[in-house]
């Protein structure tokens, strides 16, 4: 009999998104699915592509207490897991999808989300060094956000080559309406979003600790960013283009080596052949990040692009990641790098 996997917070995109994914699973079941003001709902009420939950039904968030599952997914806003983690038994292994866990600076926590920080638990992005070894001995891990997984990808290697400088770090990057939840507001509407970008909490987003967090643990000296989001009138989906100062004479052909070398053999990361640049259509519906480099040499700068599908690598795939990796299972059982299209 396989392992049983609970889903807190399942009436959300990245709870959905975890489900597709949990039935396609060759060694987990699908365990109890609580969704707060969704209790009693049947599943497929909610998400309608998933007709193997039919004649399921949403369970109370308290049901969690006695659930008899191997691994428990909290997919929650931000602020609303730490509550529920608290009541979990110490023996079953939790992944968080949400911020409360991720950052290890409580001022840096309270700044970005207000209230008081819940702790810090490990932080789950495999493709970062000595990562997976943490991830694999822990029993609560944390889960990257969208934005920082496409980033600290996207830079991370330069950065710990040595290749580009710690300061004057610019990001700008677009992210379809998933990315803010499932919940109705007015600037997500259809009508609103169709036919325009709009800039959003512009330096002063949430994300930025936590990827200053994450590059800044590679490095020696202090990591400085501007980071720009942009909201883009599509439901998934991030492109995030990253630059940074090149240090004297690093060329294009010592950028890739670098992304080649850090992602030798990793599952999910694909460094594009020269010419061949990131687009978020191509990873939709699957757990993979395109990436591409070159040295602009006129401005003196290195430039990443990333792409992710920001609710299957930025979220539920990943947390599916750490999970089998948690679980003693091959890392990439369920899960898969080829997208779908059109």
């Amino acid at each position: 009999m396989g392992m049983t996997a609970a889903v807190a917070g399942a009436s959300g995109y990245a709870g959905g998104e975890l489900l597709r994914l949990l039935l396609g699973h060759p060694e987990i079941e699908v365990g109890p699915l609580a969704a707060g003001s969704s209790a009693g709902r049947d599943v497929v009420e909610v998400h309608p592509h998933l007709p193997d939950l039919a004649g399921r039904a949403f369970v109370d968030t308290s049901a969690l207490t006695e659930a008899d599952a191997d691994i428990v997914f909290l997919a929650f806003p931000h602020g609303a897991s730490a509550g529920v983690a608290a009541t979990l038994p110490d023996s079953v292994r939790v992944v968080d999808l949400g911020a409360d866990h991720r950052l290890a600076d409580a001022d840096a926590w309270r700044r970005a989300y207000g209230g008081e920080h819940a702790g810090t638990w490990t932080y789950g992005m495999p493709e970062l060094p000595a990562a997976r070894d943490a991830i694999r001995v822990s029993s609560r891990v944390a889960a990257p956000g969208c934005y920082p997984t496409a980033v600290t990808l996207a830079l991370a290697p330069l950065l710990a080559a040595g290749l580009v400088e710690t300061e004057d770090i610019v990001v700008v990057a677009a992210s379809g309406t998933s990315g803010a939840g499932r919940s109705p507001k007015v600037n997500l509407l259809g009508s609103e979003v169709m036919n325009d970008l709009t800039a959003y909490k512009v330096g002063n987003h949430q994300h930025r600790p936590e990827i200053l967090q994450a590059l800044g643990g590679l490095v020696d000296t202090p990591v400085s960013m501007s980071f720009t989001t942009v909201l883009a009138p599509m439901p998934r989906g991030i492109l995030a283009t990253c630059t940074a100062r090149l240090e004297p004479a690093v060329t294009t052909d010592a950028l890739r080596g670098a992304l080649l070398t850090a992602y030798a053999g990793e599952p999910f990361v694909r460094v594009l052949p020269p010419g061949r640049w990131p687009h978020t259509a191509a990873t939709f519906g699957g757990n993979a990040v395109h990436l591409q480099v070159t040295a602009d040499e006129q401005a003196g700068r290195a430039v990443v692009v990333a792409a992710i599908d920001n609710l299957c690598k930025g979220a539920a795939g990943q947390a599916l990641q750490c999970a089998n990796l948690m679980l003693g299972l091959p890392e990439s059982t369920g899960l898969t790098a080829q997208g779908v299209a059109p």
